[in-house]
């Protein structure tokens, strides 16, 4: 008499299952200080580095550079509308993508050596463009429009001495006046880093969205690599 097979209609729910359990167990090696205490942070932010990942590269500092100078001219032309323009880092954070992909596919992969640096060797292209670039590129585009807000804020005080109250100031006065007060706030995020950074469970709400672009974006190379 022949057997009866049976067969699970999902044949592959275990498979899942120890998935799911191997995804669950990931936290145990993550020191729980480490660990914020809010979900959406916890699903955009991940836990784990690789140091192996290029980060000082040609590309990540032409492009931060362009990208803050060009941000920071662009925000500034528009502030004095009656409408002003603000172009924010999300711009940079698309816009970015596809020339460093494109400039991490013709620049030169040979190294050389600097002298003065010993036997380390550098190459403008280190290898594909990664996400350690992608972010550093954004910061500088974020600080070059002054973290969202468009111009510096200095520049007004600036703008109304000279129009309003029809006073000159000079070149060096006016940029060191909008450099303090743009330093001022790295200043504070230096000596607040231990308060206002480093905590877990410190979040910043504004750059929830900023790291789920990163990982959209992430999801879409690799799915059309």
């Amino acid at each position: 008499m022949d057997t009866l097979n049976t067969e699970t209609p999902y044949p592959n729910t275990t498979k899942f299952k120890d998935q799911e359990k191997d995804i669950s167990t990931m936290d145990d090696y993550v020191d729980e200080e480490e660990l914020c205490p809010v979900e959406e942070v916890r699903l955009t932010v991940a836990n784990t580095d690789d140091p192996s990942l290029p980060i000082w590269t040609f590309r990540m500092w032409f492009l931060g550079l362009l990208s803050c100078a060009l941000l920071s001219f662009l925000d500034q032309f528009f502030a004095y509308r009656i409408e002003p323009l603000i172009i924010t880092q999300i711009t940079v954070q698309v816009a970015i993508l596809p020339i460093a992909r494109f400039m991490a596919s013709v620049l030169p992969q040979t190294k050389f050596r600097i002298p003065g640096f010993g036997s380390r060797t550098f190459s403008f292209n280190p290898g594909p463009f990664n996400m350690k670039e992608h972010v550093l590129i954004s910061i500088f585009a974020n600080a070059g429009s002054a973290f969202g807000s468009g111009s510096a804020y200095a520049v007004g005080i600036v703008t109304i001495i000279k129009a309003f109250y029809c006073r000159k100031i000079s070149f060096f006065a006016g940029w060191l006046l909008i450099t303090t007060t743009q330093v001022l706030g790295y200043g504070w995020a230096g000596l607040l880093r231990k308060y206002v950074v480093e905590p877990a469970h410190m979040w910043w709400p504004g750059s929830v969205n900023v790291n789920l672009m990163f990982n959209i974006l992430k999801a879409l190379v690799l799915f059309f690599a």
